[in-house]
């Protein structure tokens, strides 16, 4: 029989024991923990840059792939990095856009306009909140302040009357001015000096027709610059009346030559006032009749504004779907003028009347989106030139809407429309 042997251990060899298996123990982890700290830090300052460092704790934590061995730097980075994105503020004092008040007048002939009043912008602070990715522009948005200055509306009689005047100013015709009150001044611009001021019904003579907007007049003993549109050749005192006919009537055909995706929309679309009215009326999509009555508005748009008016009631339809948004219907904004993608509809303008945001809107396109800084547009004004990419639909795009497809979306509309001639 095999005798098993007892070794006997006091209470005191135990814990001395122990001890010394636990000091052991602590070393070891000591020494896989420098380890582990000392290779760590070699590849951090070998292979990750300083301000990478940072981009990566301010974005989010790394993700370490399992195998340590098959790390890739470069696609690590790629991945946790990402694109960073700010915002910045900023109160700006913009200009107050006038609203235009068109009254029907059937005493004046069909086609014809006459201020009655000059509109003038004022002034007002606006909160502009951009955002960024990267270094790159992405959106903004507008929070209109406090008024610093009113503006001035401008009033317009639109002719309702028989026949059709088509008036053309040239040298030495005589004009007659149809607001309470006319500024002559020193230069053909608004910023240039006042040197005189007509009163309804006066007359002057055109000794040279400047542009567009501007005619140089002589008026009593004084010559100087004065806006274009308010004068008419009608004599108010009676005598003869000018009136013409409508003058050439593009074919459909040549109509649609001129249309292209790219084309240049501060060129008038070359319809007339009663090609307006057929392309706009009796469409099935417009079912409250929205566009169809307000068509010579847009025509009347492009006659004062330098936009083609096609473009822009094309513009209303995709924004408006035919008048039947919210926006539209509440607000009569056909364009959702002043919405944003974070409150589309408390940000949206209000108008009195649909004319009252067509004319407004042609004017801050032309005066923003549709021409580069320092080109003198409307009533002598010059252009901020603040979103311009290019007179197109695709520059419009650009910076008025964040659908990139909304150039497509409108020109398809314009399609549509220039092929119902």
């Amino acid at each position: 029989m095999k005798k098993v042997k007892y070794v006997i251990r006091t209470r005191g060899e135990i814990i001395k024991q122990r001890i010394i298996i636990y000091s052991i123990i602590i070393a070891v982890l000591a020494i896989i923990s420098f380890l582990c700290v000392r290779t760590y830090n070699q590849v951090q300052s070998f292979s990750i840059p300083q301000e990478t460092k940072k981009e990566v704790a301010k974005n989010e934590k790394m993700t370490i792939p399992q195998n340590r061995d098959l790390i890739n730097l470069p696609e690590l980075l790629e991945k946790n990095a990402g694109t960073p994105t700010k915002k910045t503020l900023d109160v700006d004092e913009v200009d107050l856009d006038y609203t235009t008040e068109y009254v029907e007048n059937n005493e004046l002939p069909t086609g014809t306009i006459q201020v009655k009043q000059e509109g003038t912008d004022g002034l007002q602070k606006m909160v502009i909140i951009r955002n960024y990715e990267g270094s790159e522009y992405t959106s903004e948005e507008r929070i209109r302040g406090e008024v610093i200055q009113e503006a001035t509306n401008k009033l317009v009689e639109i002719g309702t009357g028989e026949g059709v005047n088509n008036y053309t100013p040239k040298r030495g015709d005589s004009i007659y001015a149809t607001p309470e009150k006319v500024t002559i001044r020193e230069a053909a611009s608004r910023k240039s000096n006042q040197i005189a001021e007509m009163k309804k019904d006066e007359k002057a003579v055109i000794m040279e027709v400047v542009s567009n907007n501007w005619l140089k007049i002589q008026y009593s003993t004084v010559i100087g610059y004065a806006d274009a549109a308010c004068f008419t050749n009608i004599n108010p005192n009676g005598g003869t009346q000018h009136y013409f006919e409508e003058g050439v009537e593009y074919s459909k055909e040549q109509l649609l030559a001129s249309l292209y995706f790219d084309m240049d929309l501060t060129k008038p679309s070359g319809l007339t006032l009663s090609q307006f009215q057929k392309v706009l009326s009796g469409n099935p999509q417009d079912t409250q009749n929205v566009i169809a009555s307000n068509a010579e508005y847009f025509y009347y748009a492009e006659k004062q504004y330098g936009i083609n008016g096609i473009y822009l009631a094309s513009m209303a339809i995709h924004e408006g779907g035919w008048g039947t948004s919210k926006i539209a219907n509440d607000k009569k904004n056909l364009f959702g003028y002043g919405a944003y993608d974070s409150n589309p509809y408390g940000g949206s303008f209000s108008f009195s009347t649909y004319a009252e945001g067509i004319d407004l809107v042609a004017r801050v396109l032309v005066k923003n989106y549709l021409n580069p800084k320092g080109t003198e547009i409307y009533d002598g004004q010059i252009a901020t030139g603040t979103y311009y990419n290019g007179p197109t639909l695709t520059g419009v795009n650009t910076r008025y809407a964040s659908d990139k497809n909304w150039a497509n979306s409108v020109f398809k509309w314009m399609t549509y429309l220039y092929n119902r001639l």
